[in-house]
């Protein structure tokens, strides 16, 4: 028994190198003390008096500074270095997070949250890139989905204790928040070296004639084969952030009390911790084309099933459906999206991915909102099942493209790109 528990723990996270686990440890340390971002809406309103509508917007505000956060730091990543990026991010974002605790009057408020969104989400893409450095290719989507599941175990450890906190004030939670964000740094300084791929003479001065900052960021956005693959992925996002205003809006109007909702959407954080760890032993048999699809799937028929969540059963199982559509895209997206970049431009590219999430975390509160309101909540969750249809679809669809992409690619670089199916 203990020598097969031995196996399978060899087989989920052995063999990956000692830089990986570095930014692995730190992400935990750092997830453990993210306690003020899922709490700034009740800061706003209960201890600033802020009204819903305004504290709606701050929010908002933070979430635009990290939709400019990732391709900045994605492109900083690449120009100055991974570690550099990392650290240097994570220590701004310490230094906005004071700030915002300090903050007293709304225009400071305002102005502090967009601050923090910006200078506190630049270390994401580094971190994407830096994996993709170290991590070789067969084992990349192991070591995202491994990264992953330790967001996880850290915000699911992060709710209560925040919650236990408060009591002794909110400004707690942003010095905490602070400290841990800065231990983040301090370990990525100390213990992690430069990841970014050496280059010769001659590349690096004809990237730099050819590549400004500007361009650099935008080289994702100019990938006809990125941009295939970046659309249906977009549509998936806009389907899992309807969790956070029109999922909650609509199971408590139909009479779910706050506790009620809480169990409901802990099956997600229960699910991830339970399960992510096997999931890319799952699905490494899969071509990425058919994981993705059936990611978009899973996540469209879950948000279905909430047509008919009336009861916390079904309204957990629905959360069930979705949230393993979750993880099956987890681990491989940012896998497609390292062998689509260009090795120069990694973090450019993890910057563009990440930016996807900041745009849907943007756009789909608002969207599903003004959906919920007009047209009410069977369009909206029909409207998300057929979305994400639409989006299985349409991966499978681009799969042959890519393939023939990266075929020719690996033609020519054979040991940078994945080996797995596409």
């Amino acid at each position: 028994m203990t020598g097969a528990l031995g196996r399978g723990l060899r087989k989920m996270a052995g063999g990956l190198p000692r830089t990986y686990w570095v930014l692995w440890v730190g992400t935990l340390v750092n997830r453990l003390g993210s306690f003020v971002v899922p709490f700034l809406a009740l800061y706003l309103t209960r201890e600033r008096g802020f009204s819903v509508e305004k504290a709606g917007l701050t929010v908002s505000l933070y979430g635009l500074g990290a939709v400019i956060a990732a391709p900045l730091g994605g492109t900083l990543a690449d120009r100055v270095g991974r570690r550099l990026t990392l650290a240097g991010g994570l220590w701004l974002g310490s230094v906005g997070m004071v700030c915002l605790g300090f903050a007293r009057e709304p225009t400071t408020i305002a102005v502090a949250a967009f601050s923090l969104g910006v200078m506190g989400e630049i270390y994401r893409p580094a971190v994407s890139a830096a994996v993709a450095d170290v991590v070789p290719p067969a084992d990349r989507p192991r070591a995202f989905g491994l990264l992953y599941w330790v967001i996880n175990v850290g915000f699911a450890v992060a709710l209560p204790l925040a919650g236990f906190m408060v009591r002794y004030g909110y400004l707690t939670l942003f010095i905490a928040d602070a400290i841990t964000t800065f231990t983040y740094g301090c370990c990525i300084w100390l213990l992690l070296p430069e990841t970014r791929p050496a280059r010769t003479e001659a590349e690096g001065a004809s990237a730099s004639d050819r590549l400004g900052a500007v361009s650099a960021a935008l080289t994702p956005f100019r990938d006809p084969v990125f941009l295939a693959f970046a659309l249906p992925i977009f549509g998936v996002l806009l389907i899992f952030y309807q969790s956070q205003v029109a999922l909650p809006l609509d199971l408590g109007s139909r009479g779910l009390t706050e506790a009620q909702f809480g169990t409901v959407l802990s099956i997600n954080g229960l699910l991830i911790v339970a399960l992510q760890p096997f999931t890319s032993q799952m699905i490494r048999g899969m071509r990425r084309s058919h994981a993705l699809a059936l990611a978009a799937a899973l996540t469209g028929l879950g948000f279905g099933m909430h047509a008919l969540s009336d009861a916390v059963p079904l309204a957990m199982l629905a959360v069930a459906v979705w949230t393993l559509g979750e993880m099956a895209q987890a681990p491989v997206a940012p896998s497609v999206v390292t062998d689509l970049a260009p090795v120069r431009l990694r973090g450019s590219y993890q910057g563009a991915y990440h930016m996807l999430w900041g745009l849907a975390s943007t756009v789909a509160p608002a969207l599903g909102g003004w959906v919920l309101g007009r047209a009410g909540t069977g369009v909206l969750w029909m409207g998300c099942l057929a979305l994400g249809l639409v989006c299985a679809g349409r991966q499978l669809a681009i799969a042959g493209n890519r393939r023939r992409s990266l075929d020719a690619r690996r033609a020519t670089n054979p040991a940078d790109l994945s080996t797995l199916a596409d």
